[in-house]
């Protein structure tokens, strides 16, 4: 009778230990499916993994009055171009400047032949915010405050054709408090990025298909 109890109670606390382990497991993965940087539309806007819904009525007043697609300038001197992967779109592809330095981390399909690409930043959310100031020659708009999110539109915004705005959005990932989202790169330099460059395509554009 005591060798049972004893067996019960090894089995017992090799259970508790397992529960233990799932649930900081779980824990591990919630944590890093929330810093995962995902697409971040616009308000009025559908979020990606929702069906996808169209933002006529929706669409604010500055995507009304917006005009042709900007025209892009160079910067006054040469930067380095983006650290491209394999599968990393060009400026070309994008029709849009990459961030000198930035790095490519993955792409989300938005539907209607649009697609999100979002590149890691090691400057902060102002210098990203200044220096598409410039090469877009507009202010862009803020979207949120908490966590910053400012939105530059790069070509009108048609509710017939689309469901998110042609655009360069940037997103501050230091926001209360966080470091940053990790580079889960092999020895990636910088270990997180503060800053996080969502580009939206126009629908059809080079940039826009996953097998380029």
């Amino acid at each position: 009778m005591a060798r049972v109890d004893a067996a019960c109670r090894i089995l017992l606390a090799a259970g508790v230990a397992l529960l233990a382990l799932i649930v900081i497991a779980d824990a591990a993965e919630a944590q890093r499916r929330s810093l995962a940087p995902r697409p971040f539309p616009t308000p009025g806007e559908p979020a990606p993994e929702a069906e996808p819904a169209r933002d006529g009525a929706g669409a604010t007043a500055a995507t009304a009055a917006a005009g042709q697609p900007a025209q892009l300038d160079s910067p006054a001197s040469p930067a380095p171009v983006a650290e491209a992967g394999p599968e990393a779109p060009t400026e070309a592809e994008l029709g849009v400047n990459i961030f000198p330095n930035a790095q490519y981390i993955t792409s989300y399909d938005a539907g209607r032949g649009q697609r999100f690409h979002l590149f890691g930043a090691a400057a902060p959310f102002t210098d990203l915010v200044s220096y598409y100031s410039t090469v877009l020659d507009e202010r862009g708009r803020r979207v949120y405050d908490r966590p910053a999110i400012h939105q530059f539109e790069t070509a009108r915004f048609r509710d017939r054709e689309m469901d998110y705005r042609p655009s360069v959005t940037i997103k501050d990932y230091t926001w209360n408090g966080s470091p940053g989202y990790p580079n889960i790169a092999s020895g990636g330099d910088p270990a997180a990025f503060p800053t996080i460059i969502q580009i939206t395509t126009l629908p059809n554009s080079p940039a826009a298909s996953d097998g380029r």
